[in-house]
């Protein structure tokens, strides 16, 4: 087996909801543990604990600061709204400096 192929990385998938939440439900309430439900499962050890770690958030037994999934979505939204806002501030900048350029001020 060559080097590229051991290092081939996984395509990327999608999982409905309600997949997660079951596999969730293996750790927080059966006590499995992430790496035997991620075997069993065929999923990376690594999103596994990510969707354990944001139930536990939802849950409000997160770690400190961490966001609940409504809060980063709100928080995407709000960052999207920030990016259009910027841009239409650049652009009224740029139409203002077109109809009243700055006067040129002379050296006394």
């Amino acid at each position: 087996m060559s080097e590229s192929e051991k290092k081939q990385r996984r395509q990327r998938r999608s999982f409905r909801p309600e997949f997660k939440a079951g596999a969730v439900k293996l750790v927080l309430e059966e006590g499995k543990s992430v790496a035997a439900v991620a075997r069993e499962l065929d999923l990376t050890e690594t999103a596994l604990r990510k969707w354990v770690e944001q139930a536990k958030a939802d849950k409000g037994q997160g770690k400190p600061g961490a966001l609940t999934s409504e809060e980063r979505v709100e928080l995407s939204g709000l960052r999207k709204r920030v990016r259009q806002l910027e841009m239409e501030r650049d652009l009224l900048k740029n139409l203002r400096r077109q109809i009243w350029p700055e006067p040129q001020v002379l050296p006394l």
